[in-house]
């Protein structure tokens, strides 16, 4: 099996690990699969791909979209390293609150799959291409997201002042949305 998926501290977000076959040319490998993936719980269709650039230090997110126009995230860095975060946005999870962070790099080629009913964001440890496949299309109206500072969450960020837009700061706090996902 060309993957390797593994379980975070929230089962829901997944580790996964493509394998690479490597010779003295470069490398290969699969980044998606959809029976591989559906035998993993991800039966999805992807609807989008997205790309950014972000410079070292720069943090994106919390983002979400809500019903009807959830989106489940593929994220990987093209180029560079990030640590990706996504947080549990559920009403009545166990896990509510809680929150997953992996480090995916160009290096590593790991991905990370967050569902629906989790905010996600990213910081940059490096200058970093970040590539995700997204489950729904993005809208405007759907748009939604958590403030990342939030001492509730405390997030562990090797940079205690990321450089963050004006509307990522203004989000508001997990106490204060009203979370559209129920567990």
């Amino acid at each position: 099996m060309p993957f390797e998926f593994r379980e975070t501290q929230i089962k829901e977000v997944l580790l996964i690990i493509p394998s690479r076959m490597e010779d003295e040319r470069g490398y290969f490998s699969e980044t998606y699969k959809y029976s591989d993936f559906q035998k993993h719980g991800i039966v999805y269709d992807f609807h989008q791909d997205n790309q950014s650039f972000s410079k070292k230090g720069v943090l994106r997110g919390l983002h979400f979209q809500s019903p009807p126009h959830t989106q489940g995230k593929l994220v990987r860095a093209l180029v560079g390293k990030i640590l990706d975060i996504a947080v549990d946005i559920r009403i009545g999870s166990p896990t509510y609150g809680d929150y997953v962070t992996e480090e995916l790099s160009s290096d590593n080629g790991r991905m990370l799959w967050v569902p629906p009913g989790f905010a996600h964001g990213f910081y940059a440890l490096e200058d970093s291409v970040i590539h995700y496949k997204a489950t729904g299309e993005y809208n405007k109206n759907s748009e939604g997201g958590l403030l990342w500072s939030d001492k509730t969450l405390s997030i562990r960020l090797p940079n205690k002042n990321p450089v963050v837009s004006t509307k990522d700061n203004e989000w508001p706090t997990i106490d204060k949305i009203k979370s559209p996902f129920h567990y």
